[in-house]
């Protein structure tokens, strides 16, 4: 029969082993206990959230073993906090946007529908009667702007709205869009200076929507700066064309500068029912898509000018 002893000094190393082995197997246990712990804190976080209280956070140590995941979860909790606050700000806009829909086309409409009526009846007769018919026309013109601009506004933030961009001599597309301008100026009593150069510009953009940022802006003029006399030129400038729309209306004040272009934004309060408050948004969105970018100075009462560049080719 084999003898089982054991030398000291081998039994002294299988206490060792068996002791860092115990060592490492509590070792375990705590940390599993702690993943555990950590785990369970996280899902009380969770069901916190999910309960309507998105400002929790899990928290957790560099030296956690959850740590990387801890933070994981709380990026995931903080964009979603941001998607919350974009679909509530998108929420009362869109309030906002119809509670004005609501106003700005009652109002001319039932105008509209007053002037018709008296005319109709024969409230008023002779010279009159005809101002009252011609009232009703400019106030249907005017309807019909307004709901054009707000179906413009709607296409291009969907998916309806589709820019075509090509080549396209600048020069001359802006010489055609301002020809049916210059009877409205005329008509107005506003003077202008057009100047355009008479070599070729080059600019890969959609022609349709150069034409409706050129209206947008000669329309906000007409609108809204009481200007008596309108600037419109385009030059080359720095590789880049430069669109200039100014006038020495009334001008912007300092403290409206920086919202001009969000929609239903309107500087003057007390002439709010003039306009939609969409037409510089457009705008705006429009220059984007098409890669250009727009500015605007303004110094009260003496001008205003609308800066807009795109790329030449």
């Amino acid at each position: 029969m084999e003898n089982l002893y054991l030398k000291p000094e081998s039994a002294a190393a299988l206490i060792v082993i068996a002791s860092i082995a115990l060592i490492a197997a509590l070792l375990s246990l705590k940390k599993l206990y702690d993943v555990k712990k950590r785990l369970q804190h996280v899902s009380r976080v969770l069901d916190d959230i999910a309960a309507g209280n998105p400002n929790n956070k899990v928290l957790a140590s560099p030296k956690d073993l959850t740590a990387n995941i801890c933070y994981q979860l709380n990026d995931i909790v903080s964009l979603y906090q941001q998607q919350i606050i974009t679909l509530k700000q998108s929420a009362e806009a869109n309030q906002q946007l119809m509670t004005s829909l609501s106003h700005d086309v009652r109002t001319p409409l039932t105008t509209l529908i007053g002037y018709l009526d008296a005319a109709h009846k024969d409230i008023v007769v002779g010279p009159e009667r005809e101002q009252y018919i011609e009232t009703a026309r400019l106030r249907a013109h005017d309807l019909k702007e307004y709901v054009d601009q707000l179906f413009e506004w709607f296409k291009l933030n969907s998916s309806e709205e589709t820019l075509v961009t090509e080549n396209v001599e600048v020069a001359e597309l802006t010489r055609s869009t301002l020809m049916d301008w210059v009877p409205v100026f005329e008509n107005s009593g506003l003077e202008y200076d057009i100047d355009t150069p008479e070599g070729p510009l080059w600019v890969h953009l959609d022609s349709g929507a150069y034409s409706r940022i050129l209206n947008n802006l000669v329309q906000n003029v007409l609108m809204h700066s009481e200007a008596t006399h309108i600037t419109i030129s385009v030059v080359e400038q720095n590789s880049k064309m430069l669109l200039l729309v100014g006038d020495n209306g009334k001008g912007i004040a300092g403290r409206d500068l920086p919202y001009i272009f969000e929609r239903l934004y309107k500087c003057d309060k007390s002439r709010a029912r003039k306009g939609s408050g969409l037409g510089l948004s457009i705008v705006q969105q429009l220059v984007t898509r098409l890669g250009g970018t727009i500015a605007v100075q303004s110094d009260p009462n003496l001008e205003t000018k609308f800066f807009v560049q795109f790329p030449l080719i």
